[in-house]
């Protein structure tokens, strides 16, 4: 299981490549897709963690 820091990582590097917009279109949809996969594995991370909190809370 990839840990949250790497997948945010390789998330924001992805961000910067699209951004610079030196990738050709089939290297863009590529970026693209993996960023989105990352992205909800990310937000499934958070929320995890965020339900743990909830019930230390508890």
């Amino acid at each position: 299981m990839e840990k949250f820091e790497d997948l945010l990582k390789e998330l924001t590097e992805i961000v910067n490549e699209l951004e610079k917009g030196d990738l050709s279109l089939d290297e863009s949809i590529k970026k693209y897709q993996r960023g989105i996969e990352l992205s909800n594995l990310c937000k499934e991370k958070l929320l995890k963690a965020k339900e743990i909190v909830v019930k230390t809370l508890e």
